[in-house]
Parts: C-alpha cells; sequence; structure tokens
C-alpha cells in the first residue's frame, strides 16, 4: 500500500505508524509532502485556458537528515511525485511532465530544517528552465513548518531561546518554531478540549519571536487582546489560546 495514500486523512496515524518508526529523522516524508504541494500551488502560471505548475522539485536536505534516507531515497520520491501528480490532477493543474523528486545536502542547513526548489522544465529541453513566479528559488523549510526565510545561526543566539509554561509543564518551543494544538503532529501538545488540533504557532523573528494564530476556534489572546496576524512576543507576556492560559519565556 502507498504510504502517502490519502495523506490529508491519515496524517496523524501515518505520524504515530509507518513514518514515526521508519524516518527517525526530524526531516519526515508526512512534512515534505504538504510543503511539495504547498510549492506547487504557490507557483502557479496561469495562461489564457490552463493553470501550470513546477514539474521538478529538489529536497535540500541537512547532512545528518539526509543521512538518514539512505537507501529509500528513491521509492520516497516516487511516492511524493505520485502525490504531487495526484494533488494536480484534483486542482485541475497542467503539468509538461509528470513530477520528478531529486534529493541534495545543503550543510548550512541544521536537523530539521529543509529546502525546496520548484521548477517548471519543458521535457524537449530539459536546461530550458522557466522561473516565473519565483520559480527555480529555493524556499527554507523548518520540520515545524512555514519558516521560508535563510535560518542564520546568529539570528538564533540573539533571540535568545523560548519556552511556555502552560499545564503546569515548562516546554521548550524548537529552534525554528512550533505548533501548539490538541493535535499529536503539534510540537507542543495541550490536553484542553477548548484548544484547536492545530491552535497557533510561535515562530522566530529577526530578533525575537512572534506568535500567530492559525484559525482557531477560540482565539489566541496576548496580554489580554486578541491576536490579529504575526504578534511579537517578549519574555513574560501571556497568552490564551482558547481558555488555556500560558506564559512566554526567552532565556
Amino acid at each position: 500500500m502507498s504510504v502517502l495514500r490519502n495523506l490529508e486523512s491519515k496524517i496523524a496515524g501515518l505520524v504515530e505508524g509507518t513514518f514515526g518508526r521508519v524516518f527517525k529523522s526530524e526531516v519526515r516524508p508526512v512534512e515534505l509532502a504538504r510543503k511539495l504541494v504547498r510549492e506547487m500551488d504557490e507557483h502557479k502560471t496561469v495562461s489564457l485556458q490552463r493553470t501550470y505548475v513546477p514539474n521538478e522539485y529538489v529536497i535540500w536536505l541537512s547532512t545528518e537528515d539526509r543521512a538518514r534516507y539512505d537507501g529509500m531515497e528513491e521509492s520516497v520520491a516516487d511516492e511524493l511525485a505520485t502525490h504531487l501528480l495526484e494533488h494536480a490532477r484534483r486542482e485541475r493543474y497542467a503539468l509538461v511532465a509528470r513530477p520528478v523528486i531529486t534529493w541534495n545536502t545543503d550543510e548550512r542547513l541544521g536537523l530539521g530544517e529543509f529546502g525546496i526548489q520548484a521548477r517548471l522544465v519543458r521535457p524537449a529541453a530539459r536546461a530550458d528552465v522557466v522561473e516565473q513566479g519565483g520559480h527555480g528559488r529555493t524556499m527554507v523549510h523548518s520540520s515545524a513548518e512555514r519558516i521560508q526565510e535563510p535560518i542564520a545561526a546568529e539570528r538564533r543566539e540573539r533571540r535568545g531561546r523560548a519556552f511556555v509554561q502552560a499545564e503546569g509543564k515548562r516546554l521548550p518551543v524548537p529552534a525554528a518554531g512550533g505548533v501548539l494544538g490538541r493535535s499529536r503532529e503539534c510540537d507542543i501538545v495541550l490536553d484542553d478540549s477548548n484548544v484547536s488540533r492545530r491552535h497557533a504557532e510561535i515562530r522566530p523573528a529577526t530578533a525575537g519571536w512572534t506568535v500567530a494564530d492559525l484559525g482557531s476556534t477560540n482565539g489566541v489572546r496576548v496580554n489580554g487582546r486578541p491576536a490579529a496576524g504575526a504578534v511579537p512576543l517578549a519574555d513574560g507576556d501571556r497568552l490564551e489560546l482558547g481558555t488555556v492560559p500560558m506564559e512566554f519565556e526567552v532565556e
């Protein structure tokens, strides 16, 4: 059975099951699949009658993450390409050729960080790459998702390590940012039923941290005020996710 079949409806099971056992890397195939779909959606080229999307994708991994895919790159790449093909068919996108996934290593990336380069390449002349609307640029992500800027070590040091005090525990926020919610897939899992499965995200900014509501049911408040967009956070700020109070800390 394809490990990416019916991905959207089986993510939780895959994370705890097949992928959780086989892939002990911070970068999991499910996360790559989500980001590849996002790159396809964001790099559309609209013509008079069709919407074209990239057909070549290069995945850049850290040295440690790449080593953990050793011996499985070909099979995983085929699964990811099939998933992209199915997504393109559902959305009625036009492809000039079947999606192709290739792998590369970037020593500047840390464990759990990865880049994706999406390109629209004509099959008759593969060197002729169409770079429109950002095609051909490598977008850098993390396993916590949505970090699309180059991640520099000096920025991490300047912003400090982040923690949240919640439900009687002091929980670290991953250096690349983290999602908070009820789902086991989240980086910080909260048990309260008033918290959405993917409720909010704390992410690094240029010289600090921000929090953003991910479309939750009961909202996010910072120091008593509803959060609209990415709200800057400072050490000691009080957060509320639904009815769950927490405190943000930086050290």
